[in-house]
């Protein structure tokens, strides 16, 4: 047997072994399941530790700070010391005595990612639905008859989901005379109307997911079944 069949023979018998090992989970809780999670886990932590050292930490910390060193530059080494000191406040969380150093890095790492997230979630998301919302009724411009009608009604359904969606979130409210907090009428109708969009939305992602989980578990069976046909030499 040449290495290339052994080769395929170990992989093929490594993926059959940890699907039954996942599989086994129908028959509820077990140590061999943990196992498989186990290796997953720990073997994902290893990648996921390799890409941050050598495509964030080497290239962005390391080489920065030796070339500082080379070149004796005091620009460098004030560019460096910003980085070098945020990884020293992080690592002290290891003592309970120095945590509280710690929360100043958290902080800025924290405000740093709400505004990215903010801003994307303006540049990415609500900007194009708003434009896209305009568009469809400016589409509609110099249509007539059956045509007009399907463009307005599409872009009634979108701006009425779009709307609705956000009156969902409107969390303002204003004191009732028996204390309880209540949103205006108008604003719960607009609610009530985005509780169905939404849950069409997650009926539809839910189907992408399910169908997606189903596919995978077809090509595993359909590579366990490969694995033994070949191994017994059925085909």
């Amino acid at each position: 047997m040449s290495a290339i069949d052994m080769l395929d023979l170990f992989s093929g018998g490594l993926s059959f072994l940890f699907t039954v090992l996942i599989l086994s989970y129908l028959i509820g809780d077990n140590p061999l399941f943990r196992i498989a999670v186990y290796v997953f886990v720990g073997a994902a932590s290893g990648y996921v530790a390799a890409v941050v050292f050598w495509q964030v930490l080497y290239p962005l910390l390391v080489l920065p700070t030796l070339s500082a060193i080379q070149s004796a530059s005091l620009a460098q080494g004030l560019y460096v010391l910003m980085p070098w000191l945020g990884l020293i406040l992080i690592l002290m969380k290891v003592s309970s005595r120095l945590s509280g150093l710690a929360r100043i890095a958290m902080a800025f790492l924290v405000g740093a990612g709400a505004a990215v997230t903010l801003v994307g979630a303006l540049t990415g998301t609500l900007i194009p639905q708003f434009n896209a919302t305009i568009d469809i009724f400016g589409g509609a411009v110099g249509k007539g008859g059956f045509e007009l009608v399907e463009l307005l009604f599409s872009g009634g359904v979108v701006l009425l989901g779009v709307i609705s969606t956000l009156a969902y979130f409107h969390f303002g409210a204003h004191p009732k005379a028996d204390g309880s907090m209540r949103r205006l009428a108008p604003v719960e109708i607009l609610a009530w109307v985005g509780r169905i969009f939404i849950g069409i939305t997650l009926g539809v992602v839910f189907a992408g997911v399910y169908a997606t989980a189903l596919t995978a578990l077809i090509e595993r069976i359909s590579s366990l079944i490969n694995f033994i046909a070949s191994l017994f030499g059925m085909f």
